[in-house]
């Protein structure tokens, strides 16, 4: 299966996109974009210049994935996802004149295999949601999300843990050190520290 581009979108000649790739209606791909197989980029999803996609991707309608932010393989990145790069944002000095393409300081985001984002979710910059992570609709997220970890609210706070499938996952065991859990649908089991298991809100 070729890469399918709609005549509408705008892609860098500079960017490099896997087999089985789609980008569709007015999305912008700039310059050093890595996108890999079988990714889904939706209408109007600006990815800005060096960012790093994994393989099979889905980026929904209108999100705009900053530079700093690396996705990795099998995120889903609902609709109106809102990433961001820049911890103390100003489009001016304390002098009033205009601050430079350079003038600022990166915050990297990492957003780890399998993770998903829920609509209009926000996910501040500098932090790292983890593998099989879950974001819900709407949220702030403004802290480090755990593998596995059920966030939501504003800002969002752990509530639970999911699986791999989707299903939130149910307390099987514990001892001094670790909470075994497993998902009532699939019947896969993880082990979260006791820490994370005392961080639920």
């Amino acid at each position: 299966m070729g890469i399918r581009i709609h005549p509408t979108a705008e892609v860098s000649d500079k960017a490099q996109i896997g087999e089985g790739s789609s980008v569709w209606h007015h999305a912008q791909v700039r310059e050093g974009v890595k996108i890999g197989k079988n990714c889904i980029i939706g209408k109007g999803v600006y990815v800005d210049a060096g960012v790093p996609i994994g393989d099979n991707v889905k980026i929904q309608n209108y999100v705009s994935v900053y530079h700093g932010v690396a996705i990795e393989d099998g995120v889903f990145v609902g609709p109106h996802v809102c990433f961001t790069n820049d911890m103390r944002p100003r489009a001016v000095n304390p002098d009033g004149s205009l601050k430079a393409a350079d003038d600022w300081v990166l915050s990297e985001t990492r957003i780890q295999k399998g993770a998903a984002l829920g609509a209009n979710s926000t996910i501040r910059c500098g932090i790292t949601i983890g593998e099989w992570a879950m974001v819900g609709s709407g949220s702030v997220v403004t802290q480090d999300v755990p593998a596995h970890g059920l966030v939501y609210g504003n800002p969002a706070r752990l509530r639970g843990f999911v699986c791999a499938c989707g299903e939130l996952m149910q307390k099987e065991s514990q001892n001094s050190e670790v909470v075994t859990l497993k998902c009532p649908k699939c019947g896969r089991t993880i082990e979260k520290s006791v820490k994370d298991w005392e961080k639920i809100k």
